[in-house]
């Protein structure tokens, strides 16, 4: 097969990693691909911001799949287009993709299939949703409606920051994506992520993971994209499982299928476990970053087949198998992060770290080579990933990988799956 990835971040270079191991791929396309993805397949002459580049692409060189990685892609339609064209594509549709584009559409559909979510309200004007913030008897969380790179989501201490959260995003902080606002009661718990992968009808569990989103140890500091990740998450239990898949991913999945707009992809519920039961956040419609790291080196199976499985609506006599072995991933950071990255320090001893643990995995995220030099071209630049007996061990191992590392500028969390 001829596989065609879109996107050039950790999750990416993780999926790579996975793709290219499958031995029914003779051919990785990545686009636009980082060093490390590069290193595992070709870079491929399409824009990936542009549907007819990619599908001129896909033509001219016989792409078997596409695999959109990102969300953004997604979102725009990119698997309408190459349906269109007659070339296969993983991953939702638009209208489907609307489960993380749009989180009004998300608490429609949670209200119509009965899943469990956060009190709330969307807002489409700003003087609205200051009136509901000031009437209620604690700080709400404040969302952006639409996609805003993981950074739309304040979880306000006072009522004052959440009314000024609300003014910023309508006032233009995130472009488009905040045209519309939700405003939702903050539940109290622990948070986890499930992932499943889905064919329209039928939806399998694969794994979960808890994420670290503060840039600082003991959750201090700004949000970020995640800063690491452990899987599986250490508070979900098999109970707990069955019960996310049988009151949130099944009925989503159900109630899409109902509309006529059915769901093929990953779906991710990123979960609050609270004392009532586990409640939805949000939806995510691909893997997350830096989960999917985490994720995929406990992978058992043959990625490909399962994808295949997804489009083919056959997942009913599928199953995608995972190690019993933890693992961590640790992000290292371009200083400034996550308010202004500093790029172009140069990093040195990925292939040492690589070295210092059995089962050791530097992903590359925002990476770039100036001559024969790689270097920090962005926000999230490394993902340090290990696997282990048990946490603590693969906890140890990640961080072996991240001392190795010549790095003298990056920025790291100590602390990441230290109390799982």
């Amino acid at each position: 097969m001829h596989i065609l990835l879109i996107g050039s971040g950790g999750r990416e270079h993780a999926l790579a990693w996975a793709l290219s191991a499958s031995p029914l791929v003779d051919r990785l396309s990545c686009a636009p691909g980082n060093p490390g993805m590069l290193e595992l397949g070709e870079a491929a002459a399409c824009d990936p911001a542009d549907p007819d580049s990619v599908v001129a692409f896909a033509r001219e060189t016989a792409v078997d799949l596409v695999v959109p990685g990102p969300e953004a892609p997604l979102v725009a339609g990119l698997v309408d287009r190459l349906e269109a064209a007659g070339i296969r594509a993983f991953g939702p549709t638009a209208a489907a993709a609307r489960l993380e584009g749009s989180k009004s559409f998300t608490r429609l559909l949670c209200a119509e299939a009965g899943i469990p979510c956060a009190a709330g309200q969307s807002f489409d004007a700003v003087d609205a949703a200051v009136a509901y913030i000031r009437a209620q008897s604690a700080p709400p969380v404040i969302k952006a409606d639409g996609l805003a790179a993981g950074k739309g989501v304040t979880v306000a201490a006072t009522m004052e920051e959440a009314v000024d959260a609300a003014r910023a995003a309508f006032g233009g902080r995130f472009g488009a994506a905040g045209r519309c606002v939700v405003v939702e009661e903050r539940m109290e718990g622990t948070e986890a992520s499930l992932f499943a992968i889905a064919d329209g009808t039928n939806v399998r569990m694969l794994a979960d993971a808890q994420d670290y989103k503060r840039i600082g140890d003991g959750d201090k500091g700004p949000n970020t994209g995640g800063m690491g990740a452990v899987s599986p998450a250490p508070a979900m239990t098999d109970t707990l499982r069955a019960e996310v898949m049988e009151r949130i991913v099944q009925p989503a999945v159900a109630t899409m299928a109902r509309r006529g707009t059915p769901f093929r992809g990953i779906l991710y519920a990123g979960l609050m476990l609270t004392g009532a039961g586990p409640k939805l956040v949000e939806f995510n419609v691909r893997f997350g970053d830096p989960e999917c790291q985490a994720l995929l080196v406990r992978l058992r199976s043959d990625l490909v087949p399962g994808l295949v499985a997804a489009l083919e609506g056959e997942l009913d006599n599928f199953d995608l198998r995972f190690r019993p072995d933890p693992a961590v991933c640790v992000v290292m950071a371009a200083p400034g992060y996550p308010e202004a990255p500093e790029t172009g320090s140069e990093i040195r001893g990925l292939a040492a770290a690589e070295q210092s643990e059995p089962d050791v995995h530097v992903f590359q995220a925002s990476t770039a080579r100036r001559d024969d030099r790689l270097v920090a071209a962005g926000g999230r630049v490394l993902g340090v990933t290990a696997t282990g007996t048990d946490v603590a061990a693969a906890r140890r191992a990640a961080y072996a990988g991240v001392a190795a590392i010549d790095w003298p500028e990056a920025v790291w969390r100590r602390d990441i799956a230290a109390t799982a």
